[in-house]
């Protein structure tokens, strides 16, 4: 039976995201409509750092325990999977229409974070240090840039929340329901993600895979569990702004607020392959840039596109590792 155990838990970790999810979305865009605030709002905010919670207990708590490196490598990989495989997915589902906010500010402000995190690690090249570090100063910075963008989003809310293309909340929607869906909800994500990991782990370990390899895939992937399966409910639904202000949102929240908190805590090991994976997350971002922009969507091609680069990163990274060989 024991062997049996970690299939059904990740059976009931699965069921409990898609179910968790759904009460999520539904709970965060009917809170949007009481309140008359554009659902992207409530995605860039209250759903991201929601959904980016598995991300925040695993790099604070390695932070606090003095694993730094995990703090960050978990962070931009998370990221990377954010941007490529939930937008990707949502964006084959369905086409994914990408508003103007998104393509002026809250975009551009990922990029940006990104780039300044990586600017903050390479101490070696502008300080001529012996190794790279993401300081307290530099964590503090992240922090204060992170409020800067909670305050914007709050402005932005203001500023359209008499907008008429914000729908009526329906008669049987109050505030007390949605605030039991996000609660459930958020808590379903977060322990479902928590189980799927788990018992992903053992059976990895069952076959006598790696650690690495377990960290590289697993570890990395269920912990941006609850955004892809958020995000792919959300798009399933048509609340597309809630799909992508999700996606976007974590990854701001993922560098601004946990980076930042973590490297409070501690200062954070910047590696050279820290380096590579933050590059390449920077390009991606401004390649799903240049997808919003040309056609004011994410099409299936794209998304398609995004998918496959991210396969290709992962082949990059096991065979970085030595865990496959290019012959």
């Amino acid at each position: 039976m024991e062997s049996v155990l970690p299939y059904i838990l990740l059976i009931v970790g699965f069921v409990a995201l898609i179910k968790g999810a759904d009460w999520f979305v539904d709970g965060s865009s009917g809170f949007a409509r009481l309140l008359h605030v554009p659902p992207l709002i409530i995605g860039l905010t209250i759903v991201s750092m929601g959904t980016s919670a598995p991300e925040a207990a695993v790099s604070i708590t390695a932070a606090i325990k003095g694993s730094n490196g995990i703090a960050v490598g978990n962070i931009i990989g998370s990221n990377i999977f954010n941007l490529l495989v939930v937008a990707g997915f949502c964006a084959v589902l369905k086409p994914l229409p990408v508003s103007k906010s998104i393509i002026k500010g809250e975009l551009p402000w990922s990029i940006i974070a990104a780039g300044l995190l990586l600017l903050m690690g390479l101490d070696t090249v502008f300080f001529g240090a012996s190794s790279n570090m993401i300081v307290r100063l530099d964590a503090l910075i992240l922090f204060i840039l992170f409020v800067i963008f909670i305050l914007y989003q709050i402005r932005s809310a203001k500023k359209e929340r008499d907008s008429s293309q914000i729908e009526e909340a329906p008669k049987d929607i109050t505030a007390l329901k949605c605030t039991v869906l996000l609660v459930v909800g958020l808590a379903l994500v977060i322990a479902g993600g928590q189980l799927v990991v788990d018992s992903a782990t053992k059976i990895a370990r069952s076959f006598g895979v790696s650690d690495a390899f377990i960290a590289l895939t697993v570890i990395a992937v269920g912990t941006s569990l609850p955004e892809l399966v958020t995000s792919l409910v959300a798009s399933r639904k048509g609340e597309n702004d809630l799909a992508l202000g999700n996606v976007v949102g974590s990854n701001l929240f993922n560098i601004l607020f946990i980076l930042g908190v973590s490297g409070l805590f501690s200062p954070l090991a910047f590696t050279n392959g820290s380096v590579i994976d933050i590059t390449f997350l920077i390009a991606v971002s401004l390649l799903v840039l240049i997808f919003s922009i040309t056609k004011k969507r994410i099409v299936r091609t794209e998304g398609i596109t995004m998918i496959v680069l991210y396969i290709g990163y992962v082949l990059y990274l096991l065979w970085d590792q030595g865990l496959i060989m290019f012959n």
